[in-house]
């Protein structure tokens, strides 16, 4: 049971970038048929915050400690700021001049429970999974109950 690994696809979609977004997550248990979809829509966000979302929301979904995943995503801002260790740098310094801050300190929070790496994947590839998260996160994005992005919309750019 402990060394369950789950493999996580994702995507974030902004209709104007910053404009409507959404993100969209498929989550599969490695060696089970067991798989489960996830989407939300905000009114007014950007690409790459959905894209960050997107993984952060998959990451909350995950039940117990320490537990192996793969992230898929096609954003090379999710993937390149964790796969060569900017993010941590960024930390370190203060956030100084950095984008999307809000988001980046609740990804630490989760990326630290559990061991978690990232796999780039080209986007509009024909991925299956990806393709998937491509349409719930558009879908999510046209929806009519869309979220405000407080992160974004709020206003509070810096934390300082």
């Amino acid at each position: 049971m402990h060394n369950a690994q789950v493999h996580i696809y994702t995507d974030g979609a902004a209709r104007g970038n910053p404009g409507p977004g959404g993100y969209g997550i498929v989550m599969e248990w490695v060696g089970k048929p067991y798989k489960k979809e996830f989407s939300k829509g905000f009114k007014h966000t950007t690409n790459n915050r959905m894209e960050l979302l997107a993984v952060i929301e998959a990451l909350r979904k995950l039940k117990n400690p320490e537990t192996t995943v793969i992230v898929f995503t096609d954003s090379k801002y999710v993937a390149d700021a964790v796969e060569k260790e900017w993010v941590f740098n960024w930390e370190k310094k203060g956030w100084k001049d950095r984008k999307n801050v809000d988001l980046w300190m609740d990804f630490l929070k989760e990326y630290r429970k559990h061991k978690v790496k990232f796999k780039w994947i080209k986007g509009h590839n024909e991925h299956p999974q990806n393709e998937r998260c491509d349409q719930l996160a558009v879908t999510a994005s046209k929806g009519n109950r869309l979220l405000i992005d407080s992160g974004f919309e709020g206003g509070s750019k810096s934390l300082f």
